[in-house]
């Protein structure tokens, strides 16, 4: 069974860090392309950070120069490093696999984790 299991968040207070890691199992994690959402109270899902089978990454404006996604196949785990954290990076955060390139590139899920809180207040 597919699954991705997210931890890390907590409470914050602004210009602080985190670091999500999300858990995976069930599938071959170093040939899926893996990706970071959020979703913000009465907001929609925010595409946030994705990396592909090779390391290539890619960002959300919003969090440009803030956060770093990173994998380590070895441990079938994805992280978002999270720096210089704001008031509106309060979210629940999920991490999703994506089977296809052409799905990554178009910035489509295949499964979701759970999610895990992350707020950032003083």
């Amino acid at each position: 069974q597919e699954q991705l299991v997210e931890s890390g968040g907590g409470l914050v207070q602004p210009g602080g860090s985190l670091r999500l890691s999300c858990i995976t199992s069930g599938f071959t994690f170093s040939t899926h392309y893996m990706n970071w959402i959020r979703q913000a109270p009465g907001k929609g899902p925010e595409w946030i950070s994705s990396m592909d089978t090779v390391g290539n990454s890619k960002y959300a404006d919003s969090v440009t120069g803030r956060f770093t996604i990173s994998r380590d196949n070895a441990k079938n785990t994805l992280y978002l490093q999270m720096n210089n954290l704001k008031p509106e990076d309060t979210a629940q955060y999920y991490c999703a696999l994506t089977r296809s390139y052409r799905d990554w590139v178009l910035n489509k899920y295949d499964l979701w984790g759970q999610g895990t809180q992350v707020t950032v207040s003083s």
